[in-house]
């Protein structure tokens, strides 16, 4: 028994594959490494290099070997950068989109029944609402969050079709690190982003002030990587428990922070003291979107259980061990 992490060798898949293993699950894991990195990847677990796209690679990841029958799916793979997604819509519909359907094709030849999908709170667009819940209406504002509409869809509709067990997890930024050996090494996150301009003596940005928030910059969830993970294999151990999901669940601490209030405990983590600079707002970047987790502490156990000062931390920490 083993569950597939597409997307395994990524900031957000490791933390995943490693929640599995502490579970006493064994997992498998599929990469192309286009954002992943190989050594983010335990030792002991199989790792096939390949792409979506590839069906060879899917056949081979799917096949179960030493690890036994892959039970499930939990699918992260994927282009996450949305203001990017404005600038190369096909390429974010062609990795989102088609690589789903391929996945699903192929799970559906290998009679893989069971699918944890990494979505988004971009599906959700800009609501003017004070707390998204799973009800709010989808109104997606760039190609990244259209594809993850799309993905759930699928899903959705596989489901009717074959049966096919289905749940899809939404939430926005995530950060810190569970592992000083995994960092995020996103060229658009907003912690990589700080953390280079620091190493490199330059001053951090903020993405446009003048959003319709309390003091102009864009507000969001922030949630650790680890509970985000949690929150993943308590949606597969459900599964196979034969527990019924719902389709879609938010994983938001349901209070806001602005980027520039975490600017400032970015700068107490760090030890840096700075005064970002302002930057155009990038497409595509909603103004605030804040979700409720209440369903998923309801049927996953869900919690957001660390503090931004932790997320600070220990993010810095694995960004020094990894660069310094």
């Amino acid at each position: 028994m083993a569950w597939l992490v597409t997307g395994g060798a990524g900031y957000i898949g490791s933390h995943v594959v490693r929640e599995f293993l502490a579970a006493g699950i064994d997992a498998v894991v599929l990469d192309d490494l286009s954002s992943g990195h190989e050594d983010f990847v335990p030792t002991g677990v199989r790792f096939v290099r390949g792409s979506l796209l590839d069906e060879s690679a899917l056949n081979e990841a799917l096949a179960g070997q030493g690890d036994g029958h892959i039970t499930g799916v939990v699918h992260l793979a994927g282009y996450k950068y949305a203001g990017e997604s404005v600038q190369r819509p096909l390429h974010t519909y062609e990795q989102n989109v088609t690589a789903t359907v391929n996945l699903l094709s192929a799970m559906q030849r290998h009679e893989v029944t069971n699918i944890v999908f990494s979505s988004s709170a971009a599906v959700y667009g800009s609501p003017d609402v004070a707390q998204v819940t799973e009800d709010t209406a989808t109104d997606p504002q760039s190609p990244y969050g259209e594809t993850k509409l799309l993905g759930e869809w699928l899903m959705a509709a596989q489901g009717q079709a074959t049966g096919l067990r289905h749940t899809s997890l939404r939430y926005f930024n995530v950060v810190g690190s569970g592992s000083v050996e995994i960092v995020d090494t996103s060229p658009f996150n907003l912690f990589p982003l700080v953390f280079r301009a620091l190493g490199d003596g330059r001053t951090p940005a903020i993405f446009g002030d003048t959003y319709p928030t309390p003091d102009g910059t864009c507000v969001r969830d922030y949630v650790h990587v680890t509970d985000i993970a949690r929150a993943h294999v308590a949606a597969a151990q459900k599964m196979m428990d034969g527990v019924a999901l719902d389709a879609v669940y938010n994983l938001g601490a349901g209070d806001g922070t602005s980027v520039r209030d975490i600017m400032n405990v970015m700068a107490e983590a760090t030890g840096i003291t700075f005064t970002p600079d302002i930057k155009p707002p990038r497409a595509g970047d909603p103004a605030r979107i804040v979700a409720s987790g209440a369903a998923a502490a309801r049927d996953l156990g869900w919690a957001n259980t660390y503090s931004l000062t932790e997320m600070a931390q220990s993010s810095w920490a694995a960004w020094q061990r990894r660069f310094k």
